[in-house]
Order: C-alpha cells, then structure tokens, then sequence
C-alpha cells in the first residue's frame, strides 16, 4: 500500500514538482535558520570580547597603578612632601 502510493507520488509531474518545490523550501529555511545560529554566535563573540578588553583594561590599569606605588614607607613620606599624591 505504502509502495504504491510512494510510486504514485513519483510518477505524477505535478507531485514531482510540489516536492521539488517543498525541498527548495525546506533548503532556505534551513539555510536561514543556519544565518540566525550564526549570527547569534557571532553576537556572543562579540560580548565575550568585549568582557576580556575590559577585564585587560582594568588589570593593565591595577599593574601600571602597583608599578608606581612607593616601595617603602621613606618614598612614601617623600612622595607626601613633595605634593605627589
């Protein structure tokens, strides 16, 4: 029953082209669904980037700041009657 129907389907021009046409469109949604996963991707890429510059900008502000602290408590006091801080 099920053959026959399947090679009923196949012999028919007009059945022919409605799935011909049913799997051009089933080929762009997919293809368009495929773009939107893509995109969504990107999206996150973009914020993980965006989260890892501001963590290195932070960290690279922490280092310079701990590179001009005063190395003992004499700079500090220096530094203090200079006016640097």
């Amino acid at each position: 029953m099920i053959a026959r129907l399947v090679t009923g389907i196949a012999t028919s021009p007009w059945m022919r082209a409605a799935l011909r046409y049913g799997a051009i469109t089933l080929a762009v949604l997919l293809f368009l669904f495929s773009l939107r996963r893509s995109g969504e991707r990107a999206g996150r890429l973009v914020e993980r980037l965006e989260a890892t510059e501001k963590a290195n900008d932070v960290q690279r502000r922490m280092l310079e700041a701990a590179a001009r602290r005063p190395r003992s408590r004499d700079d500090l006091v220096e530094r203090l009657r200079d006016g640097q801080f």
